[in-house]
């Protein structure tokens, strides 16, 4: 497990070489949408089982997993999550690769899970507010995406 998540450091922190695997790419990419989402997870002081199945709904909608699947990547994401130091690192990476419909349906995602346990709080705002620029996501987009959360939380 601790080579699984160095291995998956390393990948994250070093330039693809033109040789990688595009599984191992692929990898890559999911761990850091789900790290941005444990990140929203975790910005609120108290972690609720709402939000926590959120994060494993976004990541079966976002990559069409199965429970198992979703779960394992929440839990590496959470791991990974405690010992970053950056957001960079993973949003540079969804930059890269998401067109930004993609990543406004990322954002959407993301303000589901802020939402999950009925509240929102103000570092959960602020989690979103510097994930979507550096994401280059329009404010009127983030603000969208924010609006259709909220609106699906609360029907």
């Amino acid at each position: 497990m601790l080579q699984t998540l160095k291995d998956l450091f390393d990948h994250l922190l070093l330039p693809a070489s033109p040789g990688a695997s595009a599984a191992a790419d692929e990898r890559a990419l999911r761990l850091a949408v789900a790290v941005m989402l444990v990140e929203v997870m975790r910005a609120d002081p108290v972690l609720s089982p709402s939000e926590r199945q959120a994060v494993h709904d976004a990541l079966r909608v976002q990559f069409a997993l199965g429970e198992d699947d979703a779960a394992q990547l929440a839990d590496l994401a959470e791991t990974t999550a405690q010992h970053s130091t950056d957001l960079f690192t993973y949003t540079s990476r969804i930059d890269e690769r998401f067109d930004m419909a993609q990543k406004i349906h990322m954002i959407e995602l993301m303000w589901r899970v802020a939402y999950a346990d009925g509240k929102l709080s103000e570092y959960e705002r602020h989690v979103m507010w510097r994930i979507a620029d550096l994401l280059h996501v329009p404010q009127g987009a983030y603000v969208n995406a924010r609006l259709r959360a909220r609106d699906a939380a609360a029907g």
